[in-house]
């Protein structure tokens, strides 16, 4: 292990406490203009998110929807809450082929999306040590002042995220405060993640407010907006 991920790993609350975890529920609010280009518009302003720390596996509870999607790497399935069956797909990341940008999305590919990034942004930076994954410090940055050491990630074949190959940038108190990457399943369209407004968790520390942005003429425009609620670790 890299010096970069352990100082990473020590700052979001340690190895050893986070092998303790086998779960984080959070109440979020994600929004932005991402979700209307693909017909979503506030399908997931309000949501409850059961992210497996063990397993890839995310259930999102659609709150007043009547709905929930259970997301594994292989399968979706959206069920009502009473647990009826609404709709499934099995491999649903090739549902995604010649997908680009601006491609409107059904409920499964919503609840793919949104699974596996969720996953991988809740498990940052922890998901880093699992067997498959290969990490390298490359040149910091220079970031409004502050030095943003960065740590190249290759993810496991196994894993879905949105694209083997990504970027975390971490600041000098060792706390995540940028996701680069692209996005596969969106014809390789870039992304940048800005996480901040840190909270304790239970000797967890998450970040409960992330930004994405696009350049607009002269305006930045919010493409996606997550911001977190009550958090429960088990």
């Amino acid at each position: 292990m890299n010096d970069l991920l352990e100082s990473a790993l020590a700052a979001h609350g340690g190895l050893d406490r986070w092998n303790q975890v086998k779960s984080i529920t959070v109440d979020a609010s994600i929004t932005g203009a991402f979700w209307h280009l693909k017909g979503k518009g506030d399908a997931l302003k309000d949501v409850r998110l059961e992210v497996d720390t063990t397993r890839q596996r995310v259930t999102i509870g659609f709150v007043g929807q009547g709905k929930r999607s259970v997301f594994e790497p292989h399968r979706v399935v959206v069920q009502r809450t009473d647990g009826a069956h609404v709709d499934a797909r099995d491999d649903p990341e090739r549902s995604f082929d010649g997908h680009q940008f601006e491609t409107p999305w059904d409920d499964i590919h919503l609840a793919y999306f949104v699974g596996e990034a969720q996953w991988t942004y809740l498990n940052t930076p922890f998901l880093y040590t699992w067997p498959g994954f290969v990490t390298e410090e490359i040149a910091p940055i220079e970031v409004d002042g502050e030095t943003w050491r960065r740590l190249k990630v290759t993810f496991g074949d196994h894993i879905k995220s949105h694209t083997r190959q990504q970027i975390s940038c971490f600041g000098p108190d060792g706390l995540l405060r940028r996701h680069d990457f692209t996005m596969d399943i969106l014809g390789g369209a870039p992304g940048s993640l800005y996480a901040t407004d840190y909270r304790d968790v239970d000797g967890i520390i998450i970040p409960c407010t992330r930004r994405a942005y696009a350049q607009e003429g002269d305006n930045q425009l919010v493409m996606v907006a997550i911001d977190i609620g009550k958090i429960t670790i088990r």
